[in-house]
This record gives C-alpha cells, structure tokens and sequence, in this order.
C-alpha cells in the first residue's frame, strides 16, 4: 500500500512539473495576448469618446439682430410751450363788385390765383345794354374794374358776356397775398398769450414757419367755450387758405432745461410709451417712460429713465425684448 502511495504521489509531482513547465513555456504568448487586449479596448474606448466628443452640440452663438447708435439723456434748455389747433385764412380779403348796372362784361383779364397789383385792368365793360340812347356809342367802351390792392385772385364770379346787378361779387383778393393762423384756444390758454409773442406752425408735410401773435380775441365762444388767436406768418408763400395747422406758442417768459431724448428713440405701442434700453450684454430690454413736452425733434423724458443708461437711437421699430444688437460709435 505505501509503495501505491508513493507512486500516487510521484505521478502527480510529474503532472504539477509538466504543467508548470507549460506555462512558463507559453507565458510570452499570454503576454502579447493580454497586451492586444488592451490595445483593442483603447482603440474602442477612444474611438467611443471621439463620436462623443463630436457627437456633443456646439454652443450657440446669437448674431446681432441690428447695428445701432445709442443715446442718453441729455439736458436741454427750453421753455414751456402751448399747443393749438387752427387754421390757415387770409389777413384780409376785398371784395369786388360792379357798381354799376346793366354793363355787359366784354372781357376778363385774371383768374383764380392770378396775382395783381393795385391798379391793374381786373374786367372791361361795354354800353350794349344802353345802345338805345343816342348819345351812346355802342362800340365804345363804357367802363372797367381794377384792382383796390395788390394780391392774389382767391374767387372769380365775372363771365364774359354777363351783365351783373350793380354790387354784385365778381373777385374776391387777398390782399398782400398775406395769410395768417387762426388757432383756437380755451380762455384759461387765451389768457396766457401776448401780443407779439413767438410761435411755430406745423403744415401738412412737416413743413414748419414762423409767426407772431397779431390779435386775441377777448371772448370765447358760448358754445364751444374756445376763442382764437389770429398770428402773422412769415413767409405764406405755396401755403393754401384754408388748410389746417397745428401750432406752439412759447409761454414760458424764460428757458428752463429739461432732460430729453430725440424724438426718434421713443416708441409707442397702444398706450404705453417706452425705449429700448441697450444692457451690458448688448441685449434691447423695453423700459416703459413717461414724457413731457416736445420741442422740435426732442421730447422730454419725466420718468423711467436715468442719466447713463444707453438707449437705441433710431431703428428701435425693428427690435423686440432680448434682441441682441452691434453697437457703434459715432
């Protein structure tokens, strides 16, 4: 039985010696397989990382929506100013009839808009409806109408061959060529106007002229509750009678400054008047503001606003909230 157990224990002493001799004989492959291994996992590991890496989005980048100039308020003197609505009519206007009776109108030499000077032919008469008197030469002309002042024709009622009744109108002239605003105010307004003071009239198409103040009138209308101011102008030359106009009178006896901004960088929608205000990020944040008054292209800015903070000048239509824009300079 010993002499089976020792050959038990040989063998299995040969068995461990030939296995360890094995492995150490293919160790290097075992080695260059573990390594190729490795390298294979860190290919795909890269190659993982890579799509991921090109696969992760870009950051967004916001392009300016608008390059703009900014403005801040800025303190301009100015005075307090009264607005009124009007119209534009003549300084005076004469009236032209024939004074006598029965003449038949054998020409006429002007026209509405036709400008005259005092003197000048307006209309020749003829006798043919007295051609029954003997003394009477039914050739002959018998009269004319001339011009009381120069002017401009503003009406024109004289047909050739007509016989107007003595005091009838044939012209109406305005005289000078001289129009004047006519602007309607409430009696507490009327009471704060002098004579000769200043004004400004807006036309139609932005035009504006000077005038001044030539009468006021010393009562208002019963029903209305207006009165009116009537104001020389200037320069009426291509203005029409009759034409509305808006107007300011200066009212202040003295400038006062006023924090503005130009008309161009306030917005309006519905009731809410506000600006773009440009911040640090370049970004348009809307900033609602409370105005005052206006004096040419410059509008007072009463609230809402501080000194040094940057708004967008002009272009601010195109914008909305959390725009961002380019800033220039200039």
């Amino acid at each position: 039985m010993n002499d089976q157990f020792q050959t038990h224990n040989s063998n299995a002493l040969k068995g461990k010696i030939a296995m360890n001799t094995g492995i150490k004989q293919y160790r290097p492959l075992l080695k260059i397989a573990v390594s190729g291994l490795l390298l294979v996992g860190g290919a795909v590991w890269y190659a993982g990382n890579s799509k991921a890496e090109s696969a992760a989005p870009a950051p967004v980048v916001s392009r300016p929506a608008l390059t703009v100039r900014t403005t801040v308020l800025h303190d301009v003197k100015w005075g307090r100013v009264l607005a009124a609505n009007g119209s534009i009519l003549p300084w005076q206007e004469a009236i032209i009839s024939a004074q006598v009776q029965g003449l038949r109108i054998a020409e006429v030499n002007v026209s509405i808009g036709d400008h005259v000077q005092q003197g000048d032919v307006l209309v020749t008469l003829d006798n043919f409806a007295r051609a029954s008197d003997a003394t009477a030469d039914s050739s002959a002309p018998q009269g004319r109408i001339v011009a009381p002042d120069s002017g401009i024709i503003s009406a024109a009622n004289a047909n050739v061959g007509s016989s107007p009744q003595s005091g009838a109108e044939l012209f109406r002239l305005i005289r000078k060529g001289r129009l004047e605003w006519r602007a309607e105010l409430t009696a507490d307004e009327l009471m704060l106007i002098r004579k000769g003071m200043s004004a400004e009239i807006t036309l139609g198409e932005g035009r504006v002229i000077r005038g001044t103040v030539r009468a006021i009138s010393p009562s208002v209308n019963a029903q209305t509750r207006y009165g009116y101011v009537l104001v020389s102008i200037s320069d009426s030359r291509d203005i029409i009678a009759g034409a509305f106009a808006r107007g300011t009178f200066d009212v202040s006896g003295g400038r006062k400054t006023l924090p503005s901004l130009p008309q161009s960088a306030v917005l309006q929608r519905a009731s809410m008047t506000y600006v773009l205000m440009v911040g640090a990020d370049n970004h348009v944040h809307e900033r609602a503001v409370k105005v005052g008054q206006r004096s040419g292209d410059r509008i007072e800015i009463k609230q809402g606003l501080k000194a040094d903070e940057p708004v967008v000048e002009t272009g601010g239509a195109f914008l909305s909230e959390g725009d961002v824009v380019q800033v220039v300079k200039g």
